[in-house]
C-alpha cells in the first residue's frame, strides 16, 4: 500500500502543471530568503564581514529546518523517518555536507569579498553545472544543443537584472568571485547526489537529514572560528522560523522533483532564483526602483526554461 501510494505521488510530480508550480514555488521561496537573510543580519546583530557568526546563523536556520521536515515525517509516516540501508545514508549524508554546508561555507566567504551583483550571476551557474553533470552521471539525461540554448537564455536573464544595480563586474580574486563559482558547483554536483539519495528513499526524508548534517557542519564551524548567535526579540524570533520553514519547504519539493524527472529539466528552474530574489528585495527593503531590466529578466528566464522543456513537456501527461 506504501510502495503503491509513494509511486502515485512519484506520478504527480512528473506531471507538467505540477512540476512548473513546484519549481516556482521554491524559487520564489529561495528568492525570499535574501531580503530574509539581509533583515537577520540587522536583527541578530551580525556585523558584514563576521563571517562565523554568519556560519552560525545559517546553520541554526538549516538544523531547524532538518528538524521541521524530519518532525513533519514522523507525525505522517507514525514512525522516526530514516535513509533506507548503508548507501542512502552515504548518499544522503554527502548531500548534507556538499549541498548545504559546503555550498553555504563557499557562498558566505565569497560574498564577503566579492559584490552582490557577481554573487548573483555567479551563483546562477550552478544550473550549468547541473546540467553538464547530468550528462556524464545520470542515464538519459544527455546534453543538447537546446538545453545548453536554454541555460544561455536563463543566465542572460541572471546577468540582466543582477546589472540593474550599476555595481561594476571588473577583478576577480579566488577567495570572492572563486569561492562563489565553487558554491554553485557545489549546488550543481548536489542535484546529482540527490537523485542517488532518493533512489531508494523518500524525498522529505533526505530533505531532513540533509538539512539537519549540513547546518550542524555549519554551526559547530561558525561556534569554532568564534561565531555568535544572540536572540535579539520576537521580530527575530519570527524571521528565523520563516527562514527554516522555507527552507524545509523548498528543498523538500526540490528534492522530490529531482527525483522524479531529469536534472535538466529542473536544473533551469533555477535561474529565476536572483529574479524573485532581486524583485522581493525591491518590495521587502526598498532597494532602488525596478525598470525594464527586472520585467525583461524574467521573460528571458521563462524563455529559457521553455526551451529546455518543450520536447520533453510534450510527453509528459499535463
Amino acid at each position: 500500500m506504501k510502495q503503491e501510494k509513494g509511486r502515485n505521488w512519484d506520478a504527480l510530480f512528473r506531471r507538467t502543471g505540477v512540476v512548473v508550480a513546484a519549481a516556482i514555488v521554491c524559487t520564489l521561496l529561495w528568492g525570499s530568503a535574501f531580503p530574509g537573510v539581509k533583515a537577520g543580519y540587522t536583527l541578530f546583530a551580525i556585523g558584514e564581514g563576521d563571517i562565523p557568526s554568519k556560519l552560525v546563523f545559517a546553520g541554526v536556520r538549516f538544523f531547524a529546518a532538518g528538524l521541521l521536515v524530519l518532525a513533519f515525517g514522523w507525525i505522517s509516516q507514525r514512525r522516526f523517518p530514516r535513509p533506507k540501508g548503508k548507501a542512502a545514508w552515504g548518499w544522503t549524508g554527502l548531500l548534507g555536507l556538499v549541498q548545504t554546508a559546503l555550498q553555504y561555507l563557499f557562498f558566505y566567504i565569497g560574498l564577503a569579498n566579492t559584490t552582490g551583483v557577481k554573487s548573483s550571476i555567479l551563483n546562477a551557474t550552478g544550473s550549468f553545472f547541473g546540467v553538464i553533470l547530468a550528462h556524464f552521471f545520470c542515464k538519459g539525461d544527455r546534453l543538447t544543443k537546446q538545453k545548453v540554448l536554454g541555460c544561455l537564455l536563463g543566465f542572460s536573464g541572471c546577468v540582466l537584472v543582477s546589472l540593474s544595480s550599476g555595481e561594476g563586474l571588473a577583478g576577480f580574486s579566488f577567495l570572492g568571485e572563486g569561492f562563489i563559482i565553487c558554491a554553485a558547483l557545489s549546488f550543481g554536483v548536489g542535484f546529482v547526489i540527490s537523485k542517488r539519495a532518493t533512489a531508494q528513499s523518500d524525498a522529505a526524508t533526505v530533505t531532513g537529514w540533509q538539512l539537519s548534517i549540513g547546518g550542524a557542519v555549519l554551526l559547530i564551524a561558525g561556534w569554532i572560528f568564534g561565531g555568535s548567535f544572540t536572540v535579539t526579540g520576537w521580530q527575530a524570533i519570527l524571521l528565523l522560523a520563516y527562514l527554516a520553514a522555507l527552507s524545509a519547504v523548498a528543498f523538500a519539493l526540490w528534492s522530490q522533483l529531482l527525483k522524479c524527472n531529469p536534472v535538466s529539466r529542473i536544473s533551469v528552474y533555477n535561474f529565476l532564483v536572483p529574479v524573485f530574489g532581486t524583485a522581493l528585495s525591491i518590495l521587502c527593503l526598498g532597494e532602488g526602483i525596478p525598470d525594464w531590466r527586472t520585467p525583461a529578466a524574467l521573460a528571458l528566464v521563462c524563455l529559457g526554461i521553455w526551451v529546455v522543456n518543450r520536447k520533453s513537456a510534450a510527453n509528459q501527461p499535463s
